[in-house]
This record gives structure tokens, C-alpha cells and sequence, in this order.
């Protein structure tokens, strides 16, 4: 039997070995903490600019779709109904006043038509909501004499920059920077077409503490506006005869000298109302056809919150327009 003596005790860690130790555990630690924040921040910062993108995509859809469907009373003249407008206002940022046919019901039975009253404009933010303008929308079910009062009001858009809106005049072809469907220079009649202009204020990637502007654009035509003056339909074709419109020839059927360019290219395909414009607008060739345009009903409605600045004072029975 072995005595306490003949034990060989155990030997332990030094004071080194436990300093290196810990100096391998806290660099290991430090390194999968800085991969950690950085996968979180990136993450974030992803998150971010996602959310800025998808602000501007339903932004610009709703958009596009409601001025797609914009309309104006067919008929002037007839008794106790309502005049519609489409009213572009050249501000900072600007402002939208129209009717369309994009309204969506959202409770069975609701005594609702497709027509709606839109208005659009913005706002300065506050600062603990965020930075620029608050695009708000506003959609009334009820087309009445007031386009800027009633309905649900509920914001589209926040850290909004710049807000800018374009209409193509289907008579000149140029793109005007406001649209008065009460002037004289567009009387009653709708843009070609529209181009919207929406920048968002976004984090800088780079600089947590700056900011960047993020432009987006959307270029799109009206389904029920008035088709481009043929001496704007392609001005090779006219001095080829090969779409049969008679246009800026002189009598050996040669193209005159313009000053205005052929219609921007608006995504290609067949624009609403009827023309076919192939590939890209102004170039190769196409048929040129012509369609009915469908005819809107009409209706009235009762108004309520008045936004600022919208007075317009249209005369009760100058048009029609909406439905109960």
C-alpha cells in the first residue's frame, strides 16, 4: 500500500497558460462580435433601402393606376350632374385634382361606383416623423362640385424630396409642366400622357449620419384621352406614305420641316385608346388604328374636409360625373 508520500501530485495551469488562454477566447470573442454587428448592420441597411424601394413601387402603381382610368364627363350639357376636371398644379412639390374609374369597394353592398374623386398632394414632415414632404392621397367615392373635399385622407409616401408630375399635350407634343382641364389652352380635354417623378430621401450606406436622394420615374399613357395629332405620328411614315396619314407634306409629298420632335418612347406595345406603336414610338413601321372610346357614367356626391387650396367653384350643371 502506497503512502501519502509516494503520491505524485497533480500538476496545474500556470499563470501564463491561463493569460494566453483568455487573450485566445477575447480575440475569438471580438471577432465573431464584429461579424455579428456587421451582418446586422448590413442587414438593416438592406432593410432600408428595400423599404425605399417598396415606398416608391406602391407609391407610383396606385398612382399610375388611377390616372390610367382618369376621366371627364361625356356630356357637358346634361342636367344636375357634375363636371369633372383633371387639374395639375405646377408647385413644390405638386398637386393632383381628378376623377377616375379606379375605385375599389371595400364593403359588400357599400353603395359605391368605380368613380372616385383623387387628390394628391404633400406636406412637410414633421421632425420625429422624418425628413422632406408626406405625400398624402385622398379618395372621395362621392363626384361632386368640390374635387378637394371628402373622402379618406391617409399618407402615400414619407421622406419625400421631390414630388414632380409631366403631361404630354396630344395636340403639340410637348410636355407642359401643369394641366387645367378649365383653360382654354386645354380645355376640357385629358394628357396623352403622364410622367411622374417621385424622389425619396434614403441613410447613405456610406454615412450612417447623411442622407442620399433616391430618384424613381413612371411613364405611362391615359386610356381615355384623345389620340396624338397625326403630324406627330411618326414623321418618316408621313413622308413614305407607308401609314397613309396625310400630314406635313407639301404637294410632292415631301416631310416639311418641324420643330417638334415624334412622340417619346413610352414603353412600346399598343397604347391605350387604339394606336399601336410597335417596338419604340417615332420609328419603324406601324398601323395606325382607331377605336371607340368607352363612355363613362354619371352621378353626383356630397363633399366634406376641404384640403387647402383646392377652390374651384365648378358650376352644377356643366358635366357629370360620379355615382352613390
Amino acid at each position: 500500500m502506497k503512502t501519502l508520500r509516494h503520491i505524485r501530485p497533480r500538476r496545474g495551469m500556470t499563470i501564463l497558460e491561463m493569460t494566453v488562454a483568455i487573450a485566445v477566447l477575447l480575440v475569438m470573442s471580438l471577432i465573431v462580435y464584429q461579424s455579428l454587428a456587421s451582418s446586422i448592420e448590413f442587414n438593416q441597411l438592406l432593410s432600408k433601402r428595400d423599404a425605399t424601394t417598396r415606398t416608391a413601387r406602391a407609391t407610383l402603381s396606385k398612382l399610375r393606376r388611377e390616372i390610367q382610368l382618369a376621366y371627364l364627363t361625356p356630356s357637358r350639357e346634361a342636367v344636375e350632374t357634375v363636371q369633372t376636371v383633371f387639374v395639375g398644379m405646377d408647385e413644390e412639390p405638386d398637386k393632383l385634382y381628378f376623377a377616375t374609374l379606379a375605385h375599389q369597394r371595400l364593403y359588400v353592398d357599400s353603395r359605391e361606383s368605380d368613380q372616385a374623386e383623387i387628390t394628391v398632394w404633400a406636406e412637410s414632415s414633421p421632425r420625429d416623423v422624418g425628413d422632406g414632404y408626406i405625400l398624402y392621397h385622398r379618395e372621395s367615392p362621392r363626384v361632386d362640385h368640390e374635387p378637394g373635399e371628402g373622402g379618406r385622407v391617409y399618407p402615400l409616401a414619407y421622406n419625400v424630396r421631390s414630388f414632380n408630375v409631366r403631361y404630354l399635350d396630344p395636340q403639340t407634343n410637348e410636355w407642359r409642366d401643369e394641366w387645367d382641364t378649365r383653360n382654354t389652352d386645354t380645355l376640357y380635354r385629358l394628357p396623352r400622357a403622364v410622367e411622374i417623378g417621385l424622389v425619396l430621401i434614403a441613410e447613405d450606406p456610406d454615412d450612417p449620419d447623411r442622407t442620399i436622394d433616391v430618384p424613381f420615374l413612371s411613364r405611362f399613357t391615359l386610356n381615355y384621352a384623345q389620340n396624338l395629332a397625326k403630324e406627330f405620328v411618326g414623321l418618316d411614315q408621313v413622308a413614305t406614305g407607308t401609314d397613309g396619314i396625310q400630314g406635313n407634306v407639301d404637294g410632292a409629298g415631301n416631310a416639311l420641316p418641324t420643330n417638334n420632335s415624334p412622340i417619346p418612347p413610352l414603353g412600346g406595345g399598343r397604347m391605350p385608346g387604339g394606336n399601336n406603336w410597335g417596338a419604340q414610338a417615332g420609328g419603324g413601321s406601324r398601323t395606325r388604328t382607331q377605336t371607340s372610346r368607352p363612355t363613362t357614367p354619371t352621378g353626383g356626391g356630397v363633399g366634406q374636409p376641404r384640403i387647402p387650396g383646392a377652390n374651384f367653384g365648378l358650376p352644377g350643371a356643366a358635366g357629370g360625373g360620379g355615382g352613390k
